[in-house]
């Protein structure tokens, strides 16, 4: 398949701390099969991690991979995958991340593909990959320092143009919520932080010069103008509130995509990069706290980032403590916390040094909130708002056509809910002014039937068409992290500057085959999709995920009317909360230009079972157990699954 490589670097690095060694693997016997980033990488976990493997075991994996378009020039291919087995969950298990910057592409142009960590190395240490070079170095001037201390001395020791991944003392200290983060402010969650740590790992820093050949470049740089063309549209700017002003944006390596990432400025001129949730996760304290500054919003998430803690899993923290308080459960003598003092700047410093240090009853919430709530019993359990097992949190669960979705992943699939809120946000816009966004009713139902496969998927008071509407999503978002391209900018759903206000969606198997030389279409890639999602499908079936029992929502979502699902959001502000705040009435569109509501409605458990068994039938699943056959395995490749799995059919 593979007479000349474009687009990938070809190899693999393999790290193994416990006894020094270095070793590469070939990118191309996974690539025909599985692309790249997420999908490589899974399969690599399914030979190497078995079931039985802890989380801060030697013998898990972290795995960091990129995909075939990523330092290419490509629009929106400047991310990476993570994969290993995640300590957050509970229990520990399969888990994936994704993060953006500079990272991912400038370890392709260092020689590499992808990284793929494993052992413990006897004192901390950090992996530099100088173009093609590769030491394992001590770290023993980074240990205990936190994020921006390491870029500091990273950058004076292998000059500005290095860039690493590293986390911050929660990694060190195995605090199982501890994240990621590269040095442009990129974060992955699922506690792979703390699995770093747990190799005495402290970074990864890559210095690359390397330009990656691809096939077609002339075709490359029309597609390139054709996406930036149809993903241009008006800038909406951004909401910020007194005290912080926007000063530039702040993109990703080799995109001019529109995106929210962008460097803000505080009042007393401290400047930092902020996107989506972490930007604002204290905001609700710090707003009922009389006197406290806006700047302490800017202030947290600085705070939360140095010391690599998930803000999604610090947010449901501060609302479970404040809510143990209020009701008189828990004390600040017995917590030695300044639960008096939530939404200050002296309350979230102590709280991430207490979780970060596991300091008192800081150790006890380091090993995250649902192991906590377990250790201290029925009173803590009682004082838990929402879902607390989910990595990433829950968004968009009050969507019929997410249900499914949600329910089929080990953490929150935010990519594959974001073709959701992003096709609801550009018509909310609509509503607002047509001037904003072109997604009108009828141009968001043309947009959803072409991307969802389905006539009937656009109508979100219906359950006809979403199991159809699920399976697109899904194989789509698959390829997407494998190729590897960035879910805030793809797919290119709806365009201004089309004639229907339809996007494009060749656009990806069009760049693929220009970048790789390898024909293929949306089909083409939509059997990936299909592989990659079943490989997944495997390993959660391993580790223990019970096929159909499994494959269900939380009971709140069959009982609790909407209003109260998403009432939770501002409080855990999980990533759908725009949606509360800009559309409370919650309204979708209908058959006309009016909008319809969708509040105070719930899941119907006979509508769920009856749309979860299209779904089963559309993967060509057994639809009585959820349980992959044997000959869809093996029509998509993955005929050395059959026998692993074969005592589960």
């Amino acid at each position: 398949m593979f007479s000349k490589i474009y687009g990938w670097s070809g190899k693999i690095l393999k790290v193994d701390l416990g006894n020094f060694r270095i070793t590469e693997m070939d990118t191309m016997q996974y690539a025909d099969r599985f692309l790249g980033g997420r999908g490589i990488a899974t399969w690599i976990y399914w030979e190497e991690v078995g079931p039985e493997v802890g989380a801060f075991a030697p013998e898990n994996l972290l795995i960091l991979m990129s995909g075939p378009l990523g330092a290419t020039g490509v629009q929106g291919a400047s991310r990476f995958e993570v994969v290993g087995k995640s300590p957050m969950l509970m229990p520990e298990g399969f888990c994936y991340g994704n993060l953006g910057g500079y990272f991912g592409p400038y370890l392709k142009k260092a020689g590499y593909d992808g990284i793929v960590v494993a052992g413990c190395a006897k004192r901390p240490s950090y992996i530099l990959v100088n173009d093609g070079k590769v030491e394992i170095l001590d770290a023993s001037s980074l240990w205990g320092k936190g994020i921006c201390q390491v870029k500091e001395i990273l950058r004076e020791t292998y000059g500005k143009n290095v860039h690493f991944v590293t986390t911050g003392v929660a990694g060190e200290n195995k605090c199982r919520a501890a994240t990621l983060m590269t040095d442009h402010e990129g974060s992955a969650t699922g506690g792979f932080g703390a699995v770093m740590g747990s190799k005495k790992l402290k970074a990864i820093a890559v210095v690359g010069t390397e330009k990656l050949a691809v096939a077609r470049p002339e075709e490359l740089t029309e597609l390139n103008r054709l996406t930036i063309n149809l993903s241009n549209q008006e800038d909406l700017g951004i909401f910020l509130p007194d005290q912080l002003r926007f000063v530039r944006k702040a993109p990703c390596y080799q995109c001019g995509l529109s995106c929210g990432r962008n460097v803000i400025r505080t009042s007393s001129g401290k400047e930092g990069v902020r996107k989506c949730q972490s930007s604002a996760f204290y905001l609700p304290w710090v707003e009922k706290s009389p006197g406290e500054p806006i700047e302490t919003v800017f202030d947290a998430t600085q705070i939360a980032n140095n010391f690599s803690l998930c803000t999604v899993e610090l947010a449901r923290i501060i609302r479970w403590l404040e809510d143990c308080n209020k009701s008189g459960y828990l004390t600040e003598k017995e917590t030695g916390l300044n639960l008096s003092k939530i939404g200050s700047l002296e309350f979230i410093e102590q709280l991430v040094n207490m979780i970060s240090y596991r300091e008192g009853f800081g150790d006890i919430i380091a090993e995250g909130l649902p192991r906590a709530v377990q250790r201290l019993g029925e009173k803590a359990q009682s004082h838990v708002t929402g879902i607390i097992s989910r990595v990433g949190g829950v968004n968009g669960s009050h969507y019929n056509i997410t249900y499914l979705v949600n329910a089929l992943e080990p953490r929150n699939p935010i990519a594959m809910i974001g073709e959701l809120t992003g096709m609801l946000g550009g018509w909310f816009m609509h509503q607002l002014s047509p001037e904003l966004s072109p997604v009108s009713s009828e141009v968001f139902r043309s947009v959803t039937t072409k991307y969802w496969g389905n006539e009937k998927a656009w109508d979100l008071t219906s359950y006809e068409g979403k199991a159809t509407a699920t399976v697109k999503i899904q194989n789509r978002t698959y390829v997407q992290d494998s190729l590897i391209l960035c879910s805030n900018a793809w797919p290119v759903m709806y365009s201004f500057n089309t004639p229907d206000y339809v996007g494009d969606s060749s656009l990806e198997s069009r760049l693929f085959s220009a970048v790789t030389g390898i024909k293929t279409d949306e089909a083409g890639l939509d059997l990936y999709g299909e592989r990659i999602f079943n490989l997944q499908r495997g390993i959660l079936l391993r580790e223990g995920w019970q096929a159909k029992a499994s494959d269900i929502p939380e009971d709140f979502v069959f009982t609790d009317p909407i209003e109260r699902n998403i009432g939770n959001a501002p409080a855990l502000l999980d990533l759908d909360e725009t949606t509360f705040f800009f559309n409370s009435q919650m309204t979708v569109p209908g058959t006309r230009e009016e909008p319809v509501s969708i509040e105070n409605k719930s899941l119907d458990r006979e509508k769920f079972e009856e749309m979860r068994k299209e779904f089963y039938e559309l993967r060509g699943w057994d639809t009585e157990t959820g349980l992959q056959r044997s000959e869809i395995l093996e029509r998509l490749g993955l005929s050395d699954m059959v026998q692993e799995l074969a005592p589960r059919e």
